[in-house]
């Protein structure tokens, strides 16, 4: 312990040495501050050395080293430690501490966020459990510290001065900490709290311009995470109460700057529009109904300004996106939409208008029979999209665009079989997915569910389809291209074009905008690229197997298990240990099992019992996993399914779980029909079921002989089953067969006579005459056993 101290304050000695700037050593002394402050002792005696007060100094000193030597070592000393983490605050300053977010170089805002996560998460604890640390002090209420973080946050977001990355940071925060993690959760104050202190804060941001100067510094993908927040926040709300006030703060700060603040007041107004359209959708429709909006939309759509016809031009898109308003700005906007894509000759000002008409050209969306446009319009639109997105000349925020035609266009199925034939398009849509163009992953990952069509789809009811047709009621139309042939070629070009690698590195991006919505449209299509299993291979190898992990276990209900059922199918015909190596396969488990409940389909649970099945037979390890997530009870439910499939499944997968000292326990348990099933099932027509049965049988003969003497007793049918199994034509039942007697006769002489006294005494004498082979042996084992109890006599030859 005097050791480290003498190093802690050796360290601190070389690091605020202004002779040492810029040296190794000093380097070296900050990675070694970091390291200590990794391990629970480390950090506490840089904490007890006065090692806050003197991190402050690196802090104060603006090298962007030392700075981040500094918070890194910070969140050593704050992880999952509450009452450090007051104390920190308590010293630094908690403004000084959310300052750091704003500064210019990304490295250090990004680290600051880092710390503020880590302190967010140590004071949610702390007032789960009660406001006591670690080492069990006392300490004031975090509930107050937490407000007093977020009230700070709330206000970098509008501060003068404040870089662009550090509003992106600060917002990033806002999502993941204020929004309640389940609605299971009754207490939803937090977001209340927020809303009344910081939603115009949060709509200044939303509503901000990127040209004018004297605007607040945003970067591209600022508005974008100002909407996701405003979305979260609007549906952590629980009452009709709670929206209603939600939307009148929005529409009183929309019409503050559009009735007094002349042209530059309505255009701020128009994007804060566009800002809640993007969100909480309910809240920007109600927004476009205030007197005079939609009508300065369309105003400002033919002005002559560059900046005003982008604001005007993108909230007219983002309104067309509900029905109920496209059929106004089908009447109103399409002309002028067409005008501007002609006339206009600014790039940015044609690809807006042109997404526009995509958006109203798809309002159909997959019903063929509801075109909105001539035909080939839809095709020429979709040409023109693929040559913007592939013009690496127009940066990446206009290209953006391109990608969100195309997300509306491949409704089309026509325009999907030219998409994917169009490799520079393919290559140049993941490309752009992979960018810091945050914003364009919910288009990208639009546009491969069409192509895919992952989306889901229920073959109408053919009388129904009558009926409606007699009561002259419209009837959808699936396109003749969307049939199953035609979708299975557009995988595989996909796949060719290097897919998988792009939704990996789309899973992998850590920002507010994969929405769980967006992972639930990653999910359904990694469900379709792994549909044929000579796909799966090429999937694994690029790294599905890892991408699919996080879909599974955190997003929608209906994201997490299309990525359960993706996973399963590769555990089906993959090597679970090569598809998900090292700890990785453990984590499979709980997907897995999830999709076991009863609210999944007969496929879904076939599925999850075959890569269970698989997983069970690896290891001692892996099956504990899967008793440890309360699969067995549902596993048993489903070995009595009507389904044969599923049943079988069932049969097999207990079969390989029997291997794990439990559920021999459950099987030897006094009362329960565990074994009769098994012998009824190793009599059954289905011979898989009947292999599956009787290896059961066997192993848990093998390990536990006090089962042998029950299976007398549970069913009059016995003798029946075992000489039928031993009769089989089929080697492998045969073997079963001949291993459960052999564990019978071995266990007890009682039982040993009964079986000798039946056929069962011929059988295996012409058994064990037969072909070398374990058949052979386990036959005359059995009758070596019987002689041995005395039961039968040796022939002459000593046979």
């Amino acid at each position: 312990m005097s050791s480290t101290d003498a190093k802690v304050e050796q360290m601190f000695q070389i690091l605020l040495d202004p002779q040492e700037k810029g040296t190794e050593k000093k380097q070296k002394a900050s990675q070694n501050l970091v390291v200590l402050a990794r391990e629970d002792a480390g950090a506490e005696k840089i904490f007890r050395s006065n090692g806050v007060q003197l991190l402050q100094r690196l802090l104060d000193t603006g090298e962007t080293d030392l700075m981040l030597a500094a918070l890194r070592t910070l969140v050593g000393i704050c992880s999952e430690h509450q009452s450090r983490t007051v104390a920190t605050l308590s010293v630094l300053g908690t403004r000084r501490v959310v300052s750091i977010l704003g500064v210019e170089s990304q490295a250090v805002s990004l680290a600051a966020c880092h710390l503020l996560q880590v302190m967010f998460d140590a004071l949610k604890e702390g007032a789960k459990k009660g406001f006591r640390g670690k080492e069990g002090a006392i300490i004031v209420d975090p509930a107050r510290e937490l407000k007093v973080l977020i009230s700070n946050l709330l206000d970098l977001l509008t501060e003068a001065g404040v870089s662009g990355q550090g509003r992106d940071n600060a917002l990033t925060l806002l999502i993941k900490v204020v929004p309640r993690k389940s609605f299971k959760d009754p207490n939803n104050s937090l977001t209340l709290w927020v809303i009344d202190q910081g939603l115009k804060k949060i709509l200044e941001v939303g509503g901000s311009l990127q040209e004018p100067p004297g605007e607040l510094t945003v970067t591209g993908n600022s508005r974008m995470s100002a909407s996701i927040l405003l979305s979260k926040l609007f549906d952590d709300l629980k009452c009709d109460a709670e929206r209603e006030n939600f939307h009148r703060l929005c529409e009183n700060y929309i019409r503050s700057w559009f009735e007094d603040h002349g042209l530059a007041g309505k255009l701020r107004a128009i994007q804060t529009v566009s800002c809640l359209l993007q969100g909480p959708c309910d809240a920007g429709n109600r927004a476009l109904e205030l007197s005079g909006v939609m009508e300065s939309v369309i105003a400002l759509c033919a002005s002559e300004r560059e900046e005003e016809q982008l604001v005007a031009v993108e909230a007219l898109i983002h309104a067309a996106g509900k029905a109920k308003r496209a059929s106004f700005i089908t009447a109103n906007g399409v002309s002028l939409l067409k005008d501007l894509y002609k006339r206009s000759e600014k790039d940015s000002i044609r690809i807006r208008a042109l997404v526009g008409l995509c958006k109203l050209g798809s309002a159909g969306g997959t019903d063929f029979s509801m075109k909105q446009f001539a035909e080939g319009s839809t095709l020429k639109l979709a040409k023109q999209c693929r040559k913007w997105l592939c013009n690496e000349q127009i940066d990446a925020g206009t290209r953006r665009w391109a990608v969100e035609g195309l997300a509306y266009l491949t409704f089309d199925a026509d325009v999907k079989e030219e998409f994917v034939e169009d490799e520079a398009a393919l290559k140049a849509l993941f490309q752009l997915s992979r960018s810091e163009e945050r914003s364009v992953l919910f288009a990208v990952a639009s546009a491969l569910v069409n192509c895919t069509n992952s989306y889901d789809y229920e073959e109408p009811d053919p009388k129904m389809v009558e009926l409606a047709k007699y009561a002259k009621q419209h009837v959808p139309e699936q396109h003749p291209k969307d049939k199953p042939s035609f979708v299975r070629a557009r995988v595989k070009k996909l796949l060719a074009a290097g897919v998988v690698s792009a939704v990996t590195c789309m899973v992998k991006a850590d920002s507010p905008v994969l929405t769980n919505s967006c992972r639930e449209l990653l999910s359904r299509v990694f469900l379709a690229l792994v549909e044929e299993a000579e796909d799966r291979g090429t999937v694994v190898a690029q790294g599905g197997g890892k991408a699919l992990l996080p879909l599974a276990l955190e997003g929608t209900d209906v994201g997490q298990t299309k990525a359960a059922q993706a996973l399963a199918k590769l555990t089906i015909t993959s090597n679970p240990e090569m598809t998900f190596p090292g700890e990785r396969v453990y984590e499979v488990v709980r997907p897995l099992v999830s999709l076991l409940h009863l609210n999944c389909s007969g496929l879904q649970n076939f599925e999850a019992l075959m890569a269970l099945t698989n997983l069970a037979g690896i290891s001692e390890r892996l099956r504990q996993k899967i008793l440890k997530e309360k699969a067995v009870p549902m596993i048993e439910g489903y070995m009595f399914e009507d389904h044969e499939l599923i049943r079988r499944a069932a049969t097999e997968c207990m079969c390989n779980l029997a291997m794990s000292k439990e559920v021999q326990d459950l099987f030897e348990a006094e009362g329960n029909d565990r074994l009769k099933l098994l012998v009824l099932y190793s009599g059954e027509d289905d011979e898989l079921l009947r292999r599956a049965a009787a290896g059961g049988l066997a192993m848990l003969t093998s390990m536990r002989p006090s089962l042998c003497n029950r299976i007398p007793q549970v069913t009059t049918h016995w003798l029946e089953i075992l000489q039928s199994l031993l009769l089989s034509p089929n080697q492998e039942l045969q073997h079963r067969g001949a291993v459960v007697v052999l564990n019978m006769v071995e266990a007890s002489r009682e039982t040993a006579s009964t079986l000798m006294e039946s056929e069962v005494l011929e059988i295996l004498s012409v058994l064990a005459k037969g072909p070398a082979g374990p058949v052979t042996k386990a036959a005359t084992a059995c009758l070596g056993k019987a002689v041995e109890y005395g039961l039968i006599k040796p022939n002459q030859d000593g046979e």
